[in-house]
């Protein structure tokens, strides 16, 4: 892998890992959660055939925020479903907390995904017979060690509407409602697509600040896609990816309050 530079202790590898305290006071840990080696995967065949990831090489530690930054058609959402186990590499190796998740049989992977991963889409995907509250309480029975319901309604500003079907909420409160109900389930890797992409700036600042609190009160490990530049000042790292491949990697010395972000 190649190195990180990292602006106050210089050269880093994936394996000497420095920890450092940012203004929140949260500590970054040293183990390395997620490995990702040379992720390659293209769709199509013959003249169609094109190359999505080109030999992605990443780490993610325990309790980092990272957030993968870039245009559309760069690979970002692609290789974040790849690290959920929701797509496949043409070639590569994924191992996380050092095991292979290509040794893992399919009830193995399943299992994975429900214990330990969050996902918040870009399409809300959720059950449409089931109320806000049945919806966000889906994400707590997979949890081992899920956050309090009423507090995530409250946050998102769906206690109002705790009792509505999906179809009678506009498109941000679905997307809000996804967004508890992954963060609900207090995952140890929580995965997010946009996750404020349909969402107006206030509320995607409320978001922002959930997600920082979830980071920095549990530890959670956080990757986050997104095309706003400023949510990356929020990270201990970015990820910037152009053209299926890893164009440049900043590790925050200090992350900015979700609070203080302006675009």
């Amino acid at each position: 892998m190649e190195d990180i530079k990292d602006i106050r202790h210089g050269t880093v590898g994936s394996r000497q890992l420095t920890e450092k305290t940012g203004e929140s006071g949260k500590t970054m840990e040293t183990t390395v959660l997620l490995e990702l080696r040379d992720i390659r995967k293209a769709f199509g065949k013959g003249e169609n055939r094109v190359e999505v990831l080109r030999g992605i090489s990443l780490d993610v530690k325990k309790g980092e925020f990272c957030v993968l930054l870039g245009p559309s058609g760069s690979g970002k959402s692609t290789l974040l479903n790849i690290i959920g186990g929701i797509d496949s590499t043409d070639s590569g190796e994924i191992l996380i907390g050092g095991e292979r998740m290509s040794a893992m049989g399919e009830k193995e992977l399943t299992r994975y995904r429900r214990r330990h991963l969050g996902y918040i889409f870009q399409m809300y995907n959720l059950i449409p017979n089931l109320t806000v509250r049945e919806n966000i309480e889906v994400g707590a029975y997979l949890g081992r060690n899920p956050l309090d319901v009423d507090e995530i309604l409250h946050t998102l500003g769906l206690y109002e509407h705790r009792r509505k079907l999906p179809n009678q909420l506009s498109g941000g409160q679905q997307q809000r409602t996804s967004i508890g109900r992954a963060i609900i389930k207090n995952p140890d890797i929580l995965l997010c697509d946009e996750p404020t992409g349909a969402l107006d700036y206030n509320t995607s600042r409320e978001i922002l600040r959930l997600i920082e609190k979830i980071s920095l009160q549990y530890g959670t490990t956080i990757i986050m896609v997104t095309h706003n530049e400023a949510i990356g000042a929020m990270a201990d790292t970015v990820i910037r990816l152009r053209d299926g491949s890893i164009r440049d990697r900043t590790v925050n010395v200090t992350r900015m309050p979700a609070d203080q972000l302006e675009w």
